[in-house]
């Protein structure tokens, strides 16, 4: 479908008329009569790393006192490959305490995440971020967002190279105006006037966000083919980075009601030597620049770019801006999408401590000091801190003598919570969700850890307490827990109802499909625990549970992006 001659999208002009950004978000963040902003701010904002967000659990309370939203900002930092330093967590912690609502969200683009900062705290949050030598430039907004790779450090050499990989990207594909630091960091303008210029992205920048991410076999815990555009190293007979296969094309999100919007995984380009992914990056976005859909934003992503002209036509475009062609495609294979919890030793004699974080979130409770457990393991810890893609941690680099020191801590706060849990918990995911997310449905964060309860209770009924499943959970059907890769996805459909989705493989290759439309939340259990005790008497041995739902008639298998909406449900289960 040709969108040549369709009206572009608001945001479009929005974009061109902002000065490369700025639009009035400097005085608008200055005035003190509201915690509000106006909508064109809203949207410029993003690109700086923020959303204005409400608390949805007050607003009938506040409408009745004819009192305004309780407005607040989500800030969302800049982490590429998800490492930092324990300095730089020791500064995030103090800045959620401080300006925040107290506490950290590992998010699943291995960024930091902060929730509840008020406008007048704004500017200061930020100046905060950037004084960690953390940022929030890209953050959200129509650009390259958080560059991902593989975290696992066991993997030390290669790691290594892979890391540095996603940062020589992440740099490349910044945007080039100075709006984010005359706004925020009190830069001044540059005299004179000059004209500003965006090599790569130009004034209205890219359609839609962008998303790259680096898989390092057989680990595809990053969910490769749910990005625009991914790398999956390939390594040569000593273990050293040799180069890359290319994959583009993938993506999460669609829109409830429009089968035309449909989540994808990528599609393979080739193989490209090591010292080439920082121009093919830049390619594939300039391609995504000039032919993705400016007039519909809901199939503005580079997904529909190549379903709608083919992934040959776009290989061809890639291949004309390049001057050469790819290589075929090396050989590889991934194994899950999981992470590597518990104690490894790293090729270098090194330890790693994988910990299991629930959804990512970052707090204390009465019986479960975990930010204060982590704060003082980090005010010891020499090595860095790795946000893992699944929204978990990776205490990185323990030197042999500092190991009995980070035991002995996560004894004292209870850390080892994080170590012991059920296969299908250290496999479940959910977005934040309510209360506030404005676009959610229905509950994430909040539920999911209560249902995977119920059903870790029927998993050790079974048997089968320790077997991985995959779960996730959102609250709309954007898809930021990537719930159409899990082999149980839950997607909110209205407040307490809820879609099922079965059917994705274990290794992230395979998207999953419709079983059941709008689920009320009280039938969840039931529904999914027949499957579950189905696929204890009847699985085959080894047999994944998306495969087994597959095999046995509850869905068919989505092969394409489209097919997702196909035939949605078969085999119907006695509850």
């Amino acid at each position: 479908m040709s969108t040549d001659s369709a009206p572009l999208h608001p945001n479009e002009a929005l974009k061109s008329r902002s000065n490369y950004l700025r639009g009035n978000l400097a005085e608008v963040i200055a005035d003190p009569l509201t915690g509000s902003i106006p909508e064109e701010e809203v949207q410029l904002i993003k690109f700086h790393g923020s959303y204005l967000q409400d608390d949805r659990d007050v607003r009938a309370e506040r409408r009745k006192k004819k009192l305004e939203k309780a407005y607040s900002f989500l800030i969302r930092v800049r982490v590429p490959g998800g490492v930092c330093t324990p300095d730089q967590w020791l500064a995030m912690d103090t800045i959620a305490d401080t300006w925040a609502n107290g506490s950290l969200r590992l998010t699943t683009r291995q960024a930091f995440q902060l929730h509840g900062v008020i406008k007048s705290n704004l500017k200061t949050t930020i100046q905060s971020i950037n004084q960690a030598l953390l940022d929030t430039i890209a953050a959200c907004g129509d650009v390259n967002r958080n560059v991902m790779c593989n975290p696992n450090p066991h993997l030390s050499e290669l790691h290594g190279q892979v890391l540095q990989t996603a940062r020589d990207i992440s740099a490349h594909l910044l945007p080039h105006t100075r709006a984010y630091h005359e706004i925020w960091l009190d830069e001044e303008k540059v005299a004179g006037g000059a004209p500003e210029e965006e090599p790569i992205y130009g004034k209205t920048f890219l359609p839609r966000k962008f998303k790259v991410a680096i898989a390092v076999p057989p680990s595809n815990d990053v969910d490769v083919f749910a990005h625009d555009l991914g790398f999956i190293a390939i390594a040569d007979s000593e273990g050293k980075l040799h180069g890359f296969n290319v994959t583009v094309g993938g993506g999460m999100g669609m829109t409830h009601g429009r089968e035309d919007t449909f989540p994808r995984v990528a599609d393979g380009l080739g193989y490209i030597p090591a010292d080439k992914v920082v121009e093919v990056a830049e390619k594939v976005v300039l391609v995504q620049r000039d032919f993705g859909n400016r007039s519909d934003r809901a199939r503005a992503r580079l997904k529909y770019t190549i379903h709608e002209r083919g992934i040959d036509w776009f290989k061809g475009e890639v291949e004309a801006r390049l001057g050469w062609t790819f290589e075929p495609e090396a050989p590889y294979a991934f194994s899950s999408t999981g992470d590597r919890y518990g104690w490894v030793k790293g090729a270098d004699g090194r330890f790693h401590l994988t910990l299991f974080i629930q959804n990512g979130r970052i707090k204390d409770t009465a019986d479960y000091p975990l930010k204060t457990g982590l704060r003082e393991i980090a005010r010891i810890h020499k090595g860095d801190m790795r946000l893992t893609a699944n929204q978990n941690l990776i205490i990185a680099g323990i030197e042999p003598d500092d190991r009995a020191a980070i035991e002995q801590l996560i004894h004292q706060y209870k850390l080892y919570r994080g170590l012991h849990q059920t296969g299908l918990r250290m496999n479940s995911m959910a977005c934040v969700a309510l209360p506030t997310c404005g676009l959610a449905l229905a509950e994430s964060e909040r539920y999911l850890p209560t249902l995977v309860s119920q059903l870790e209770d029927v998993m050790k009924e079974c048997g089968m307490r320790d077997d991985e499943i995959v779960i996730r959970m959102t609250g709309c059907s954007n898809g930021c827990a990537r719930p159409y890769l899990a082999e149980i996805g839950l997607v909110g459909k209205a407040p307490g109802v809820y879609n099922v989705y079965l059917g994705a493989a274990f290794n992230g290759s395979r998207l999953n499909k419709l079983y059941r439309d709008s689920v009320p939340q009280n039938n969840l259990l039931p529904l999914i625990s027949a499957i579950i005790r189905d696929y204890s008497i009847s699985r085959r041995p080894g047999e994944r549970f998306g495969d087994f739902t597959i095999r046995s008639g509850y869905v068919k298998p989505t092969r394409k992006g489209p097919d997702f909406h196909d035939e949605i449900r078969y085999k119907e289960y006695q509850i």
